[in-house]
């Protein structure tokens, strides 16, 4: 072997063994958190928010990783002005008192190389209870249009709303609540 392939041989070992962790920061432009419910049984309700921001820190060699979502409850989507008030009203997510909905992981799970769950604190309405988001898809590829790295990850779990001080009308309105965060990220 000659020097210079013994070198680039050394060069991509040494580069794989200490790659460092890549800091994306979520584009709130392709990021919408869901939430859905039932709605006295007659139909199944799906409400997003607009505003979200956050960072999401990976090493995939590694095969860890780091989330911090910060979401602006009072850009909650209903459709509807007049719900939107209603929703962001004291019975529900308060929004004068809390205006922000957050969620920091703990641990992130990984198959091979890929997020599967991310385990974290989530912060409603000032309570704050562990959950676990489970990732049902990820990417990580040059983003076509902005030439820069970038991911992207759909990730679910549901929450009990009453454990976050939002239980009016349940049973009737369901207590239980699914969250989706539907989230890309371009690399720093």
């Amino acid at each position: 072997m000659n020097k210079l392939a013994l070198a680039l041989a050394i060069a991509t070992l040494a580069g794989s063994a200490y790659a460092a962790p890549a800091t994306f920061n979520i584009d709130p432009t392709h990021t919408a958190p869901r939430f859905e419910y039932s709605h006295f049984g007659y139909s199944t309700q799906v409400h997003r928010f607009d505003k979200t921001s956050g960072k999401i820190v990976l090493d995939r060699e590694a095969r860890t990783a780091s989330v911090e979502v910060s979401i602006d409850a009072k850009s909650v989507n209903t459709g509807y002005a007049l719900f939107n008030e209603h929703i962001q009203g004291e019975d529900f997510f308060f929004t004068e008192k809390y205006p922000t909905i957050t969620f920091k992981s703990t641990k992130v799970k990984f198959e091979g190389d890929k997020p599967v769950a991310v385990e974290g604190d989530l912060t409603i309405k000032g309570v704050t209870k562990p959950v676990t988001l489970t990732v049902t898809s990820f990417q990580e590829m040059r983003h076509p249009m902005l030439k820069k790295d970038a991911i992207g990850a759909n990730a679910v779990t549901k929450i009990e709303r009453s454990e976050f001080g939002m239980g009016k009308y349940a049973p009737h309105v369901s207590d239980e609540v699914t969250l989706s965060i539907n989230v890309e990220a371009v690399k720093e």
